[in-house]
């Protein structure tokens, strides 16, 4: 079956220190999108050679102190200049930092080296923070049913996109096991670790072992109901919660359809 991407490679996380740099699945793109900024930079990241906390620490100090020189990188984090040399080439490799010559009086001009736009996605970001106080602010001003309305239209903007996706990347007479198993990759890109199977009674079922929207979902059911109704809407059929990680269970999972199906 075509796919556009793999599991989110959880071991990557380790490499970052808890408050620095991130490094994980793109949670704030669309769903499907496997090409999102996130997902770029963190490739790059995850793709140099071996993890560094020297890689971090300059990435830092080039995000809070702006274009510093070698030389200078080396003095603030207590390094050898070739050790900061050769973790700039590999940052600069992997476009996540550039340089430009900067003339200072004679002689040959210095490099200054600084953090490039891709490099912001590895950054601290707060968009699930973001996200509820967004919501508790169109509860206020629209309560209870101006919420339900947004997230009507948001399960309708992503279910376009899904089946959109899923037009491309099977046939027309694709049965309902290969578009669960598309949805699954769709959802799996999008944060969820998300997997198909076919449960020991027969019947087809989509797991997602993590909620991308965690801190939405803890604040109104109306993000899950969308869900669930997304899911009915893009595969044609009966689909049935039967855990909620919401609700305290390990994971999400969906019978989807019934063994005849």
């Amino acid at each position: 079956m075509p796919s556009r991407g793999t599991a989110p490679n959880l071991e990557d996380a380790t490499i970052q220190p808890v408050g620095a740099l991130r490094l994980g699945p793109d949670l704030s793109g669309p769903v499907g999108d496997a090409s999102g900024p996130a997902v770029r930079a963190q490739t790059a990241l995850s793709a140099l050679s071996t993890p560094s906390s020297l890689r971090r620490a300059i990435l830092i100090h080039l995000r809070q102190a702006g274009p510093t020189s070698p030389d200078g990188l080396a003095a603030a984090l207590g390094a050898s200049r070739t050790g900061v040399l050769q973790q700039l080439h590999a940052l600069e490799s992997a476009q996540l930092v550039a340089h430009a010559a900067e003339k200072h009086g004679v002689g040959r001009p210095r490099h200054l080296y600084d953090v490039t736009p891709a490099a912001q996605e590895l950054f601290p970001a707060d968009y699930g923070g973001f996200a509820a106080g967004l919501l508790s602010a169109i509860e206020a001003i629209g309560g209870d049913d101006l919420v339900e309305q947004v997230f009507a239209a948001r399960r309708q903007q992503i279910g376009d996109r899904v089946r959109r996706r899923i037009a491309e990347d099977l046939p027309e007479d694709a049965t309902l096991a290969e578009r669960v198993r598309e949805l699954a990759v769709i959802q799996d890109q999008a944060g969820y670790l998300a997997e198909a199977f076919l449960g020991e009674d027969g019947a087809l079922r989509l797991r997602e072992h993590n909620c991308a929207i965690y801190h939405v979902s803890q604040g109104t059911r109306a993000a899950c109901d969308a869900e669930l109704a997304m899911f009915r809407d893009v595969l044609g059929t009966d689909v049935v919660r039967e855990s909620h990680i919401a609700a305290g269970d390990r994971c999400c999972t969906y019978r989807i359809g019934s063994p005849a199906d």
